[in-house]
């Protein structure tokens, strides 16, 4: 500390008025912040490896050519294991979007406005910043290679699968570790690989503006696995709307600075990098937690694993093996979904016991309502004629939907149908072959689905549906349900159907 109070001394031509020491992350390297009398500060670093310093000092000052957003390197050590940079600040990206994950992946307008900021930029480091760099300057290594990938899936094997306790085939998972290997190395690409890039690793400046820090392990290499392991990274949270909105930035945003690959090229691609970068970050978790016990890692873990439940789902990975034990892997008890988990929230509220609605891999992340969270959605839905008045809601909740079904053709105005009601066969074929009510239901098809679906994933617990007609006789009825089947056939829930003008109540249970 006092070489590098010396350094600043010596730059800044005055002692320091104060200095504060920054809160490390992951690395071992120290960072303070030097005041001077003014007011005004810098970061100084201390390293521990001298060829990892040279690395940091050598990409920032060739950015800092290119005009890209990254701190200037203002003094170093003669033996280079010191050095100062310009102070972003203190609020990192990852500090700025912690309400949007906190909320379980709710991010507000702001914090996206700021995600897509960010990833926006990321090709001009990318591309841009590979332009007559020397990548011999790199550390470790200067390029992505398949030495660099098995080392990565070996840390995966040594450092996570094996301290699990799981059995696996040691040869069989080796085979197919070659065979990924080599798929993710078979495109030679001229651009940046940053390899660390994540929120942690973005710093917003006085003027708001993304700076990005922490790239002395970037070497030459695919642009895809610095969007990985930005998007997925595991304690983020990103649902996957979100995900898919900012890799449709980024894509749009490299067409300004390179050729693009087709989107399903890219897309694939992408995929195969999600799998990788989600293997190397476990093994990562599992030397820093199992190993060293440090518990930001552990906590990191159970969302990584959801991450590879999901990417279990696309079945597109053509390595038979290492997709067992990966799916043996999800299975096991500790890493079992925490929805499975009955546990006690901080406000006193509990979970359901068991996963009644199981969510679909891409909706948001599951929260619970404190005020609603008492059990299964059970949906109501129910016919009327408009003469007789709207349902009430018993529930408390409002009366959710109520749909006008007499836009379409009414059956009742015909003597045939007078005397039937839309659960007969006759009026039913009328409906269906006029058409006019297959496209008034494809509507609320949406609607419906888009508002279970929500509720499902905040654990609420009613919903009320009510389609009303002149009589309540024929149009309401085929509406409500058909409506009612719909629900209960594509999620498993439990719906109440109560044909009010016509004095039939069914259930449809689970």
């Amino acid at each position: 500390m006092q070489l590098l109070t010396q350094l600043y001394t010596h730059w800044s031509g005055a002692a320091p008025a104060r200095v504060e020491p920054i809160p490390g992350a992951g690395s071992n390297r120290k960072y303070v912040r030097f005041y001077a009398s003014d007011g005004s500060s810098v970061v100084g670093v201390i390293g521990t490896s001298r060829d990892e310093n040279h690395a940091f000092i050598a990409l920032a000052n060739h950015f800092q050519l290119r005009q890209l957003p990254v701190p200037q390197v203002l003094a170093v050590s003669s033996d280079e294991l010191r050095y100062l940079q310009t102070d972003l600040g203190t609020t990192s990206l990852f500090d700025a979007i912690k309400g949007g994950r906190e909320a379980g992946g709710r991010y507000n307008q702001h914090e996206k406005e700021l995600l897509r900021r960010t990833i926006r930029l990321l090709p001009e480091i990318q591309i841009r910043g590979a332009r007559g760099l020397d990548f011999s300057q790199c550390y470790p290594q200067p390029e992505f290679d398949e030495e660099s990938v098995h080392f990565d899936l070996n840390y995966f094997k040594y450092c996570f699968l094996k301290p699990v306790d799981l059995d696996f085939h040691e040869l069989k998972l080796e085979a197919n570790f070659r065979l990924m290997a080599k798929d993710l190395t078979a495109e030679q690409t001229d651009s940046f690989l940053y390899r660390d890039f994540q929120a942690r690793n973005v710093m917003l400046g006085a003027d708001g503006q993304p700076y990005f820090i922490d790239f002395q392990g970037g070497r030459r290499g695919p642009f895809y696995y610095d969007l990985a392991s930005f998007l997925w990274q595991a304690s983020a949270r990103y649902p996957n709307k979100l995900r898919r909105e900012l890799v449709y930035e980024y894509y749009d945003a490299l067409k300004h600075v390179s050729e693009v690959p087709p989107r399903r090229h890219f897309v694939d691609r992408l995929s195969l990098f999600v799998l990788f970068r989600t293997l190397q970050v476990l093994g990562a978790y599992g030397f820093r937690g199992y190993f060293e016990r440090k518990k930001h890692f552990l906590e990191s873990i159970p969302p990584a694993m959801q991450n590879l439940r999901e990417l279990l789902t696309l079945d597109c990975f053509p390595y038979p093996y290492l997709m067992d034990v990966l799916r043996r892997l999800t299975e096991l008890p500790q890493f079992a979904p925490v929805e499975q988990q009955p546990a006690a929230r901080a406000d006193g509220y509990r979970t359901t016991d068991s996963n009644v609605y199981q969510a679909h891999p891409t909706d948001g992340p599951a929260t619970f309502s404190k005020y609603d969270g008492r059990g299964p959605l059970v949906v109501r839905v129910f016919s009327f004629s408009y003469r007789k008045g709207i349902p009430d809601d018993e529930s408390g909740n409002g009366g959710g939907y109520v749909f006008d079904c007499r836009s379409t053709h009414n059956p009742g105005r015909y003597e045939p149908y007078k005397k039937l009601t839309g659960l007969d066969e006759p009026v039913i074929r009328f409906l269906e072959d006029d058409g006019e009510i297959i496209t008034f239901l494809d509507s609320v098809y949406r609607l419906a689905d888009a508002h279970v679906e929500r509720y499902l994933q905040r654990g609420f617990t009613d919903l009320m549906f009510s389609f009303g007609c002149t009589g309540g006789q024929h149009r309401s009825v085929y509406s409500a349900q058909h409506l009612a089947e719909h629900l209960h056939q594509k999620y498993g829930i439990e719906v109440r159907i109560c044909h009010r003008e016509q004095g039939i109540n069914q259930v449809l249970g689970i």
